[in-house]
């Protein structure tokens, strides 16, 4: 009878049948310790049981790799986070304290031996896939077999780029089919001028299409699209309707420049341009010196010629003069700044242009712009 009342019944009582409840909730409560340490005991059974299987399976395992990728497998199969290993493991939950406590060690143990075995055939296969005859190739050698390289092109102006980037300028790129806008009226050059002509710019077959004549257009695009100040350094193709020869041609790439900000002043604009070509030329010893040039977009415009880094007393380089013409520049016009949404009355700045093949035939002495694009293999190896 007590047995056979459920304890939900038996709390339903009143006083006089409290002793018989307490009873038989002691009866349970050990009944219950009974089947858990039942169970424990038979978890453990069962854990010694599976660790030798295991264990067994997974040397044999290891031994029969035969590569790293195969002895990879073995390895995620039993030590891996959702292996073997790892489901053992999680088995511990189960067991009460004191069997953790017993238990625990002789898993970590067995997780140990399995990982010594698994490093121990790793070591093997990679000894084994060193060796001599494993690294024989018989393709390894191929006569007259060609190495590539990066092209002159790339090598000069990721090493203008880094100047520019040391003197806290930013690279900017733009289009190179453009609008007579961008080419040309928001860089103040008149309409009549004769760039604008069919004899020296390639106009397209779209309407108010052209191949840019100078990345000065990316300084428009640039100061549209951003706010001043600005500082931005902007190397890319450029095409030009006129006839080739050793020093000119259709197409080229220049590099320009465009520093906008308040106080700007032709002093900054001559240290900027000495601080480039000195590390450009690799000479700290190189000078400057200024003539008046003109150019639409800046007022006043200057040509800026460098100490020849070849010679003290003239050279071929040089022409005997110990100068070498090498930028275009100047202060930015004021109408440049109007027509791009920046206010003349706040901001100025300076901009400075130059052929990137001009420089590269001056510092390696190059004697043909033809042959930057012309595939010339013994003429790019001297690059490589």
């Amino acid at each position: 009878m007590l047995y056979g009342t459920s304890a939900q019944a038996v709390c339903q009582q009143k006083t006089p049948h409290f002793h018989t409840y307490e009873i038989a909730n002691h009866g349970t409560l050990w009944y219950s310790a009974v089947k858990q340490y039942e169970q424990g005991i038979n978890t453990m059974k069962n854990l010694e049981t599976e660790i030798k299987t295991i264990e067994a399976e997974c040397l044999s395992e290891l031994k029969k790799a035969r590569s790293l990728e195969s002895l990879e497998s073995v390895r995620v199969s039993y030590l891996g986070r959702n292996g073997k290993v790892a489901d053992l493991m999680s088995t511990l939950k189960k067991l009460s304290l004191e069997q953790k406590r017993t238990f625990g060690p002789v898993l970590n143990q067995f997780k140990q031996r399995l990982t010594l075995a698994y490093e121990s055939r790793k070591d093997a296969l990679e000894k084994k896939s060193t060796s001599p005859d494993a690294l024989f190739d018989v393709t390894a050698y191929k006569p007259n077999q060609m190495h590539g390289s990066l092209h002159i092109y790339t090598q000069i102006i990721e090493q203008l780029s880094s100047i520019f980037i040391s003197m806290g300028y930013t690279i900017a790129d733009g289009p190179e089919m453009e609008t007579e806008y961008y080419n040309f009226t928001t860089l103040n050059i008149p309409e009549d001028h004769p760039a604008r002509d069919s004899h020296d710019t390639f106009w397209l077959s779209q309407p108010d299409r052209l191949l840019r004549t100078h990345t000065s257009s990316v300084q428009a695009h640039s100061m549209e699209e951003n706010p001043a100040p600005l500082a931005i350094f902007a190397p890319g193709r450029c095409y030009r309707n006129e006839a080739t020869d050793a020093t000119h041609d259709f197409m080229f790439t220049q590099g320009e420049g465009l520093f906008i900000d308040k106080n700007v002043s032709m002093a900054q604009l001559l240290a900027t341009a000495q601080t480039f070509l000195q590390q450009f030329f690799g000479s700290e010893k190189l000078k400057i010196r200024v003539r008046p040039g003109y150019f639409p977009f800046v007022e006043p415009g200057v040509e800026i010629d460098g100490s020849c880094p070849f010679c003290t007393d003239g050279c071929s380089v040089c022409k005997h003069t110990q100068w070498i013409e090498l930028l275009g520049a100047g202060l930015v016009h004021p109408n440049v700044l109007r027509v791009n949404g920046i206010d003349p009355d706040q901001y100025s700045g300076f901009a400075f242009g130059f052929g990137i093949e001009r420089l590269a035939m001056i510092k390696y002495g190059i004697t043909d712009i033809r042959l930057f694009h012309s595939a010339n293999i013994p003429f790019l190896k001297q690059f490589a």
